[in-house]
């Protein structure tokens, strides 16, 4: 992160159940892998000309996750199906973390630096969508 950037930091506080894998059942982690993802397209889709990618890197990524939320669905349709969510405060949880993420970058006028302290937590995201990827294969 650039020098004159620190000052923007902000702790996001991500949930603590996304840092509990063992809590969740495998359907419920994919109701959350989900949300997440989408969560996250809708926050890339804001104002990224100033996100300081280019627009390509930037497309791309859109791409990738809106791919990865698309060969989601058909396992969410059958979940919604047959189980009833238990992680309903979960997904309220997320959502006001990820609403925290928006109203930063708004608050900042969607500045390079806040962009970079939101391209940082998105990473850190990533981090956790890789983890429970990893517990579903498990």
């Amino acid at each position: 992160m650039p020098q004159h950037c620190l000052e923007d930091r902000m702790d996001f506080k991500v949930p603590e159940e996304i840092k509990q894998l063992q809590q969740f059942q495998k359907e419920d982690a994919v109701l959350v892998i989900y949300e997440m993802l989408q969560q996250i397209f809708g926050i890339l889709r804001r104002n990224f000309s100033s996100t300081g990618w280019t627009k390509t890197i930037t497309e791309n990524l859109l791409v990738e996750v809106y791919g990865q939320m698309d060969r989601l669905e058909n396992i969410l349709e059958e979940i919604m199906e047959k189980e009833n969510f238990t992680r309903g405060v979960t997904i309220l949880h997320l959502k006001k973390y990820y609403l925290q993420i928006v109203q930063y970058l708004k608050s900042k006028e969607y500045s390079n630096c806040a962009w970079t302290v939101v391209r940082v937590e998105i990473l850190r995201n990533f981090s956790f969508l890789n983890r429970l990827t990893d517990y579903l294969h498990n």
